[in-house]
């Protein structure tokens, strides 16, 4: 294959990422909420995430040695404050208000990202096709009406302003991803991000007075660390960074819409949160926006840029 054909394998690559995207954090909610039971929660994230860094920079390693990791200082900089954005401000609030809220509601409050994006782009005048618009509001309307009802809980109003804020610190953190000086290569990139995020959350952790007493941890929320780290931060963290230099940020934001459908039906099944007719045709809703958003990207980008490397 010539170096100026177009790898048939992007696309696959895009829908295969964004799968794991999907599924993966959407069962992440379940899983926060399992380890703070026993766990502080952003002490917990901090465990999550140098963890799961340590590893896949250990791999990296092996594998190429310290050729990834050469990098800028700019470079490790962009990297750090994404990740300090997207992990310590975005994950480290989730954990957070899933103290006060439910697995279901968290990541129904957290699809007000797209919401974001649109508005970041807006604000630089990159200004998305108006059926992204569109598909991003008909999505925000299920949310709304999901919310409505609140998973059959009273939810709690510390929880929600922690979740928007989990949600724009997040948001601002994957915009500036793709517009910022970022490592060449993305698990480098994906093992700086958390590293820098984890580290954030275990200064925050102890700041506002979490203490991590590892006799009071239940084997329940260490099976539940184990799970985030090896799937939600290794596969579904490293998948999201990929996206976010390989596909439309409205396309890759797309993952808030279908996550609370996986959550929802994780927290009904173990943890026996409720759902009501009022929550599957708000899901319905939301499934509507995404499929318009999808749709209008794929039309207004109908090649996908080819990623220099897909497999560490």
């Amino acid at each position: 294959m010539s170096a100026n054909a177009p790898d048939s394998r992007a696309p696959l690559l895009v829908w295969s990422a964004l799968a794991i995207v999907y599924v993966v954090w959407g069962s992440t909610y379940l899983g926060i909420r399992i380890s703070i039971e026993t766990m502080p929660p952003l002490l917990s994230g901090a465990l999550r995430f140098v963890t799961a860094a340590l590893l896949l920079g250990g791999f990296l390693m092996i594998r190429k040695g310290w050729a990834p990791f050469r990098m800028s200082w700019r470079q490790f900089g962009g990297a750090g404050l994404v990740g300090l954005l997207l992990l310590t401000g975005g994950n480290g609030m989730v954990a957070v208000a899933e103290q006060h809220i439910s697995t279901g509601l968290a990541a129904l409050l957290v699809a007000a990202v797209p919401l974001w994006l649109v508005v970041f782009r807006i604000v630089v005048r990159d200004r998305p096709a108006v059926l992204t618009v569109a598909g991003v509001l008909v999505g925000l309307v299920g949310v709304a009406a999901l919310s409505l009802n609140g998973g059959g809980e009273s939810a709690s109003t510390t929880g929600v302003v922690v979740i928007m804020l989990a949600s724009l610190s997040w948001s601002i953190g994957s915009f500036l991803a793709a517009r910022i000086p970022m490592p060449d290569n993305v698990w480098a990139a994906s093992t700086v991000q958390m590293l820098v995020g984890g580290l954030g959350l275990l200064v925050v952790g102890p700041s506002i007075g979490e203490r991590l007493d590892l006799a009071a941890i239940s084997g329940r929320s260490w099976m539940a660390l184990v799970y985030l780290v090896l799937v939600g931060s290794l596969v579904g963290f490293t998948a999201y960074t990929w996206l976010l230099g390989n596909a439309p940020i409205s396309l890759v934001s797309t993952y808030a819409y279908v996550n609370p459908a996986v959550a929802v039906l994780l927290g009904m099944l173990v943890l026996n949160e409720q759902v009501t007719t009022q929550m599957i045709l708000g899901g319905l809703v939301i499934l509507a926006g995404v499929a318009l958003v999808v749709s209008t990207e794929r039309r207004a980008k109908s090649k996908l840029p080819v990623p220099e490397e897909v497999a560490v």
